[in-house]
C-alpha cells in the first residue's frame, strides 16, 4: 500500500491502465523502497493508437509524461509509457519506451527489449488494427493490452506485459538513483 507521508516520492502515470501503474509502483518501489502515491491518469499521446515508429513511441511517451504533469502538477515525477512496434529486414516487432520527468526538470528514458511479432498479427496491423485488438483476435483473448499483452500471449506467461514494462522502468531510473553522475554537471 502507498504511504501518505508527504515526504515519500509521489508518482503520476499518463495512464489507467492498471499493468502500466502496477509496473511503475512496483518499478520505483524497486528503486527508492517506500513510495507515495501512485496514480493513474487518462493523458494524451498526441499520436495514432498504434505508433509504427521509434520516434512516433517515443514522443508518444514523451507526450503523455508532459500531459499527466499538465493533469496532476503536485508530485514528484510523472510517467508515460508507450508501446509501439517498427519494421527492420526480419519483420515487424514490438516495444516500449519509458519517459520519465522529474519535478527538477530533468528527464530520463529507456526503452524494453524488442520482440517479433507472428504473421498473423502483422497483417492485422498493416490492415490498420491495433495490436492489442490484433492479438485479442488472433489469440482468441479479451482486452489483452490491460493484461498480459503480446509479450504475454507469445511467451505463454513467462514475460508478462508488467514485468516487461518494469525492467525498462528501473532502467529510466538510473539518473535519478545516481544524482552526482548524471545531474551535476560533470563529465563521467
Amino acid at each position: 500500500m502507498p504511504e501518505n507521508d508527504p515526504a515519500l516520492p509521489r508518482v503520476i502515470v499518463g495512464s489507467k491502465n492498471p499493468v502500466k501503474v502496477g509496473c511503475a509502483r512496483e518499478a520505483f518501489s524497486q528503486a527508492f523502497g517506500k513510495i507515495g502515491e501512485v496514480e493513474g491518469v487518462d493523458a494524451q499521446s498526441d499520436i495514432p493508437a498504434q505508433p509504427r515508429s521509434e520516434k512516433e513511441t517515443l514522443l508518444g511517451a514523451r507526450n503523455r509524461a508532459n500531459h499527466a504533469k499538465i493533469l496532476v502538477p503536485q508530485a514528484d515525477y510523472w510517467v508515460g509509457i508507450e508501446g509501439g512496434v517498427d519494421e527492420d529486414p526480419q519483420g515487424m516487432y514490438a516495444f516500449a519506451w519509458i519517459y520519465l520527468l522529474h519535478h527538477s526538470g530533468k528527464s530520463s528514458q529507456s526503452k524494453t527489449g524488442s520482440f517479433y511479432l507472428p504473421p498473423p498479427v502483422v497483417a492485422l496491423i498493416q490492415e490498420g488494427m491495433e495490436l492489442g485488438h490484433a492479438d485479442d483476435l488472433v489469440f482468441q483473448a479479451q482486452n489483452s493490452k490491460q493484461q498480459g499483452g503480446s509479450v504475454g500471449l507469445l511467451t505463454h506467461g513467462l514475460i508478462t506485459r508488467e514485468a516487461y514494462y518494469q525492467q525498462a522502468m528501473v532502467l529510466a531510473l538510473i539518473p535519478f538513483l545516481n544524482e552526482s553522475l548524471y545531474h551535476a554537471g560533470k563529465p563521467l
